[in-house]
């Protein structure tokens, strides 16, 4: 799942997923991630951090509670943002996501991330 609100990165996250092999559908903001997690089962979520209408923090937290109360074990939520300070890390981290890494999103880091959390296909 890939969150993101902006058509631009939208687009040039989607085409490296698929230079990668991946597949990917798209959430525009955090309420839509919500309703997608809850939907159907993902092998990793691509959260951009900073959204209107709900940040992927929030939406992080959301999800967790949810996947907490339903017994549902903890899909793999990498943030994916600009603010690459060790103290953004840490609140990505804080809010229960698995990891961050920074934008523009590098191919390489994405392939890391994707052997990390989603092994499978990549």
């Amino acid at each position: 799942l890939l969150v993101e609100d902006n058509a631009v990165n939208q687009d040039g996250a989607m085409r490296l997923l698929g230079r990668l092999g991946c597949q990917a559908t798209i959430a525009n903001n955090g309420h839509e991630a919500i309703a997608s997690v809850q939907a159907s089962p993902f092998d990793l979520v691509l959260m951009d951090v900073q959204m209107p209408e709900m940040d992927g923090l929030t939406a992080t937290q959301h999800i967790r509670q949810w996947e907490a109360q339903h017994s549902k074990p903890p899909v793999p939520i990498v943030a994916m943002t600009a603010n690459a300070m060790a103290e953004d890390r840490e609140r990505c981290l804080a809010v229960g996501m698995n990891d961050h890494i920074g934008k523009p999103v590098r191919l390489e880091d994405l392939r890391t991330t994707l052997v990390r959390f989603a092994p499978v296909g990549v």
